[in-house]
């Protein structure tokens, strides 16, 4: 194998630090998201242990209503962490795809190019999937209106 000149390897490295960023940048979100399928998943062990000294009646109804939401939420996190996944997996294909094509020549510039489009999309499934994930919590954490004191006089009263 001959050697490779330094300006080629300096010129594969410049390429792959936006994907190596974006890596990282991947590794946050997967954080994020994880720390997200905790919290739910504590929440439902919570919710779980509360059902049984419900008795029959509209408190256990509502419960029993946050448990399989919970479970919803569990599942769709879950398939965020996954996209993501795929996507940083992707991203990592992305940087050896480079070096490859960089050591051996090309040949590999449809393949990367392909592996970069994966990635992205992947990203938005999972950014979108997280989204909707949100937009659950937010329905499963509203104050029921009965539960609030509100001063006489105020609007939100009626």
């Amino acid at each position: 194998m001959t050697e490779l000149p330094s300006q080629t390897i300096a010129h594969t490295i410049q390429l792959a630090v936006g994907p190596v960023f974006l890596l990282t940048g991947l590794g946050q979100i997967l954080n994020l998201f994880a720390g997200r399928l905790a919290r739910v998943i504590d929440r439902s062990r919570v919710v779980e242990l509360r059902i049984p000294e419900l008795g029959p009646g509209e408190e256990r109804d509502r419960a029993v209503w946050e448990l399989r939401l919970l479970d919803r939420r569990m599942r769709i996190v879950s398939a965020a962490i996954t996209f993501g996944t795929v996507s940083a997996l992707a991203i990592a294909l992305v940087v050896a795809g480079l070096f490859i094509s960089g050591l051996i020549g090309g040949g590999f510039g449809r393949a990367t190019a392909l592996l970069f489009v994966l990635a992205t999309l992947s990203l938005m499934v999972a950014l979108l999937l997280f989204l909707y994930e949100i937009h659950l919590a937010n329905r499963s954490t509203r104050v029921r209106h009965e539960l609030l004191e509100h001063e006489a006089g105020d609007p939100r009263s009626g």
